[in-house]
């Protein structure tokens, strides 16, 4: 075996790489001939500065895995590694403790007030009475993301006392459970904590969700930590509930910008600013190195694939063939994810025509994929979706109902997904050979493109709603690309409207003062904005 540490890493690391005949290169034995090296490799560990690009990877006619010592994987392209059966592997949580720590510690230095003191004496200044604090024990720490960092600040948490609230709709109530925490909505979270952290990854639902209208419903005199993304938070709105009282203060590690310019909180006192440091410790940055060299000793020796990436390998007919439907797969579960309410409890995929046949669980998991990757931090792929949902105690089921030989329709993939609060159903299909449809919401049929940005509406079939809803769109340029309307059949109550549903395929983002113009319309009951990607 070969392997190739385009990068530094730690000298534990490379040692875990070191077997009777294997040759280890690293990065000062490469003398820049990289793509020359690589001809010959096994394997491939990088950081963050190589770029394994199509063009890399072209020379790399036996490699067989890649590993990236850290998370991000954007500077390793997925598809030229899958199209060569490259499997491609991460370390996620590795810097977990570190980013817990961290949290655990600006929430110290808000209660005690470290950094002014800090500040005061160096400045020769004894003031001990403008510096009393207050203690992190019998506070409500609300927790915002239950992933891997979540958990550790849970267990942190717990032993300085603290009461635990939090709000993540894919981990079940029994894990919270046993781990002393209590799962409640975002509204009763931010009700209930004195303390707030944030810990789920950037998507569309979560960009700018600590804003004016959710620090009004947080208690006065809240504190806050990000140390997840700054993309979480709008600044401008934070600046001012700081200035106001409203939130007695935070502490902030990462932010919209890096390294910041502009920001108001740069102005502030009663902000603890940190340059996205919180996974930057010496044990962290050595247990990325160690991780991945175990994780590409134990797929060499024995094929066992840990965080993994991109999908396992699979011949390049297979993956051609398979592909469309893992795209269909993919929108269906977000766009259930997206029109559903409540925490999740189960997920039920059946396969119906020539792809129950069909090796399935890169569809299954692409399913899961689309449900959990709307809210998690942790992104679920197409490698391990199942195991994530496993681990966070969802129930996924699957059922094959291959096409007989008398006929009937083509493959459909449907999906069922039962939450806390509801249940839906959606089908879908896939067109023309490549295009993604939704064929089917809940018992009624309606046919709808799976692209980018849709409107949903559940409303009582009466006269006037599409006029409405079109004026509505119009009055507020925005374009209509496709509107698909479908009705509830069967037998009625004599003088009751039919249940009717209507997917709205529209140019652009939904904002949500169209989508409260179209609630306000009387039949509505429904209607929720859906980005698909």
């Amino acid at each position: 075996m070969k392997i190739i540490v385009a990068e530094k890493i730690s000298g534990a690391a490379v040692a875990q790489l070191e077997e009777p005949g294997w040759t280890v290169l690293t990065a000062d034995q490469l003398d820049g001939r990289l793509a020359e090296h690589l001809e010959s490799a096994d394997a491939l560990i990088v950081r963050s500065a190589v770029q394994a690009d199509a063009g890399l990877l072209s020379h790399a006619k036996k490699l067989r895995v890649i590993g990236r010592a850290g998370v991000g994987v954007d500077n390793i392209d997925l598809e030229a590694a899958t199209r060569q059966g490259i499997a491609v592997m991460n370390t996620p949580g590795a810097n977990a403790v570190a980013v817990a720590e961290q949290t655990m510690g600006m929430m110290l230095a808000m209660a005690r007030h470290l950094c002014r003191a800090d500040a005061l004496m160096h400045a020769g200044k004894w003031e001990k009475k403008s510096l009393q604090g207050t203690e992190l024990r019998g506070k409500t720490l609300g927790i915002i993301g239950l992933g891997r960092i979540g958990m550790e600040v849970t267990r942190r948490a717990r032993a300085f006392a603290m009461e635990l609230v939090a709000h993540d709709p894919f981990v079940s109530v029994t894990v919270a459970k046993e781990q002393g925490i209590r799962l409640a909505g975002l509204d009763e979270v931010y009700a209930a904590a004195d303390y707030i952290t944030l810990h789920v990854g950037l998507t569309p639902q979560t960009a700018g969700m600590i804003n004016a209208a959710s620090i009004a419903k947080m208690k006065k005199g809240v504190r806050l930590v990000n140390c997840a993304r700054g993309e979480l938070i709008n600044e401008a709105d934070l600046a001012a509930a700081l200035k106001s009282g409203q939130v007695s203060a935070a502490a902030i590690d990462v932010f919209a910008e890096e390294p910041p310019k502009d920001s108001p909180l740069l102005a502030l006192e009663n902000v603890v600013l940190t340059p996205h440091v919180g996974g930057s410790t010496c044990e962290a940055q050595e247990a990325v190195g160690v991780q991945i060299a175990q994780q590409i000793k134990e797929y060499l020796k024995h094929g066992v694939v840990q965080n993994a990436v991109n999908v396992p390998s699979v011949s390049a007919e297979e993956y051609a063939e398979m592909q469309p439907y893992i795209l269909l797969a993919e929108r269906l579960g977000a766009f259930l994810a997206q029109v559903s309410e409540g925490g999740i409890e189960e997920i039920a995929i059946r396969y119906g025509g020539h792809i129950a046949d069909w090796k399935t669980e890169l569809i299954r998991n692409a399913a899961i994929k689309g449900i959990l990757n709307q809210a998690l931090e942790e992104k679920a792929n197409l490698v391990n979706a199942a195991a994530i949902a496993d681990a966070r105690g969802l129930r996924v089921q699957e059922s094959h109902k291959p096409k007989t030989s008398t006929g009937g329709a083509g493959s459909v993939l449907s999906i069922y997904l039962k939450s806390s609060r509801e249940e839906h159903m959606v089908k879908g299909a896939v067109l023309h050979g490549s295009a993604p449809r939704l064929l089917h919401v809940d018992g009624i049929d309606v046919e709808a493109p799976l692209e980018r940005n849709l409107i949903y509406l559940r409303n009582r079939d009466v006269p006037g709603v599409i006029g409405k809803v079109g004026t509505i769109l119009g009055e507020e340029s925005i374009n209509i690309a496709d509107f698909s309307l479908g009705r509830r059949s069967g037998e009625i109550e004599p003088g009751v409207p039919r249940e009717a549903i209507a997917v709205v395929h529209v140019d652009g983002v939904v904002p949500d003062e169209v989508l409260n113009r179209l609630k306000d319309i009387p039949a509505v009951h429904t209607a929720k904005a859906v980005r698909l990607f």
